[in-house]
């Protein structure tokens, strides 16, 4: 594909100068041939051409983050299972109550 882009941009190039060096050309003309000619069609060329290696990276990102919650998924599941057995007095561990609200009596 990039052997496509490098001959496509000699020959615009090649137009390019042959626009600023004939009598009626100009320099203004010559980047706007290279820019219209050579620039934008290859530009979405490459993206066109690119879409199926960026679709791969995509999906092998996407399945590298769910294998990573997977197995952290299975890590708090297996420290879940563990932290609740009843210690050696066969109690359940009791955790601690929440203090922050008060309670609120009803005014008379």
């Amino acid at each position: 594909m990039y052997l496509i882009v490098i001959a496509w941009f000699y020959v615009t190039v090649m137009m390019a100068l042959a626009e600023a060096a004939s009598p009626q050309g100009s320099i203004l003309g010559a980047i706007i041939t290279f820019v219209l000619y050579g620039l934008l069609p290859m530009a979405i060329l490459i993206y066109i051409f690119g879409t199926p290696e960026r679709k791969r990276k995509l999906k092998a990102r996407r399945e590298a983050e769910q294998r990573a919650y997977d197995a952290a998924q299975a890590a708090l599941r297996t420290e879940d299972a563990t932290s609740h057995l009843p210690d050696a007095g066969s109690h359940t561990p009791g955790a601690a109550e929440e203090r922050g609200i008060t309670p609120v009596r009803e005014k008379l």
